[in-house]
C-alpha cells in the first residue's frame, strides 16, 4: 500500500535536497492577518508602500488564491562557514548579510520548488502555486504553522535543527493533505536578539520597527540615511545579521551545503575604497546574479560611504574625494558626510572649493547632521 500523499511529498521535497518540509492548513483562519495590519498602522513599515496596497491579498493565504487548501512549506539551508559577526571589526573592510554572499536564492530556491511543483502535479494531478518571497504572501507565519520553526523575539523564524541561517518557499495546492502541528515558542527568558540590535529596531519581543532596521535603511530605504542611525550601522553596507548570529539556536546551525550559497571570495569582506570606486557597469557586472543588485549602485555606494566615514580610517579619504562630484546627490551627500567624520579639516576645505549649497542645493542640508 502506498504512503499517504502528505508523505510521499515529504519524502520527495527531501529527495531534493531541502533541508525541512513541513505541512500547514492554507484555508484556516490565523492572527498572523491582524498583526500586519497592526504593522501596519503603526507605519513600521517605513516606505515599503507595497506592504500597505497589498495588505489585504497578504492576511491569509486564501486572499490571494481562494482555492488554495494546504501549504507545503519548505527550507534551504544558507548557513556560514563563520561568525558573521566577526566581520563588524574589520572597519575598513565592507560587511555584507550572509544570505546575499552567494548567488540570488530566489533563482535557486524558485527552480527547486518548481521541480518539487512539477513532479508533486504528475502525482496527484492536484493544482498548484509557488512562492519564493516575490509575492504578497506570509511564509513565516506559514512556517511557524506547518511546524518548521518559531517567529523568535527578532520576528525571524528559528529552527532547533537549523537554527537561523535558512530560506523559506512555499507551495499551495487545492489538495487536502495531512497538516503537521505547529512549532511552540522556545526563546523563554533570552532577549539577545533585542540587546544586540545596533539601532534599538525592535519596541518590544515580537515586534519590529523596520523603519531603525538597518537591512531596511541599506536595501529598502532609498534617500539619506537618517542621521541618528549612521554611526550605528559601521561597515554594515548591505543588510544586518546581528540579531540572526547571536541567538543561541544557531549551536545546531551547519555550513550550507548548497554551492549556490556559498560565500563569494570577492563579498566576504570586501575592501571599501575598492567598492567606493564602482561605477553603474562594474557594479551591475560585479553583482550579476547577487541580489545586491537590486538596490542599485547609487544605494549601495551611499552604504559604502556610509561605512568609509565610521572606519577611523584617514587613508579612506582619498576614496571618497571623487564621489564629491558624482551625478547622484545621495552619494555626493553621503561622501559629505563621511568625509567630515574623517577630516574636518579636509571636509571644510573641499566644501568652500567646490560644495557650496548654491551650487549643490539640498545636499548639504539632508546629510551635515549628526
Amino acid at each position: 500500500m502506498p504512503d499517504p500523499l502528505h508523505i510521499r511529498v515529504k519524502h520527495l521535497a527531501r529527495s531534493l535536497g531541502f533541508d525541512g518540509v513541513a505541512i500547514a492548513r492554507a484555508d484556516e483562519a490565523w492572527a498572523a492577518g491582524d498583526r500586519l495590519e497592526a504593522f501596519v498602522e503603526a507605519g513600521y513599515h517605513g516606505s515599503m508602500e507595497w506592504m500597505e496596497t497589498t495588505l489585504d491579498r497578504r492576511k491569509a493565504p486564501t486572499a490571494m488564491w481562494p482555492g488554495a487548501k494546504s501549504a507545503v512549506v519548505v527550507a534551504l539551508n544558507y548557513g556560514p562557514d563563520h561568525d558573521p559577526l566577526q566581520t563588524l571589526e574589520q572597519k575598513a573592510l565592507g560587511n555584507i548579510s550572509v544570505y546575499a554572499r552567494g548567488r540570488d536564492y530566489h533563482d535557486t530556491l524558485k527552480k527547486r520548488l518548481k521541480q518539487l511543483a512539477r513532479e508533486f502535479v504528475a502525482e496527484s494531478g492536484a493544482e498548484v502555486k509557488v512562492f519564493v518571497d516575490t509575492a504578497p504572501l506570509m511564509e513565516k507565519p506559514l512556517a511557524e504553522k506547518a511546524g518548521l520553526g518559531w517567529q523568535g523575539k527578532h520576528t525571524n523564524l528559528v529552527s532547533r535543527e537549523l537554527g537561523s541561517w535558512f530560506f523559506l518557499g512555499v507551495m499551495l495546492t487545492a489538495a487536502e493533505l495531512e497538516p503537521d502541528d505547529p512549532e511552540a515558542d522556545h526563546c523563554g527568558s533570552c532577549r539577545a536578539c533585542q540587546d544586540i540590535c545596533p539601532t534599538n529596531a525592535f519596541p518590544a519581543p515580537y515586534q519590529l520597527d523596520a523603519r531603525r532596521c538597518i537591512s531596511y535603511l541599506t536595501i529598502e530605504h532609498s534617500g539619506p540615511i537618517p542621521a541618528e542611525f549612521r554611526a550605528a550601522m559601521g561597515n554594515r553596507i548591505y543588510g544586518c545579521d546581528d540579531c540572526l548570529a547571536i541567538c543561541p539556536w544557531n549551536k545546531f546551525a551547519e555550513a550550507a551545503s548548497e554551492s549556490a550559497f556559498h560565500a563569494r571570495a570577492e563579498l566576504k569582506a570586501p575592501g571599501l575604497d575598492e567598492l567606493a570606486a564602482l561605477e553603474d557597469a562594474t557594479f551591475r557586472e560585479v553583482f550579476s546574479g547577487s541580489p545586491i543588485k537590486r538596490i542599485g549602485r547609487d544605494r549601495f555606494v551611499r552604504n559604502v560611504c556610509i561605512a568609509i566615514g565610521n572606519s577611523g580610517e584617514g587613508a579612506l579619504v582619498a576614496s571618497l574625494l571623487p564621489l564629491l562630484d558624482d551625478p547622484a546627490p545621495v552619494v555626493r551627500g553621503s561622501a559629505i558626510w563621511a568625509l567630515a567624520r574623517l577630516d574636518r579639516a579636509r571636509f571644510a576645505t573641499e566644501k568652500a572649493l567646490r560644495m557650496e549649497p548654491e551650487t549643490d542645493p539640498g545636499v548639504l542640508a539632508e546629510w551635515m547632521t549628526e
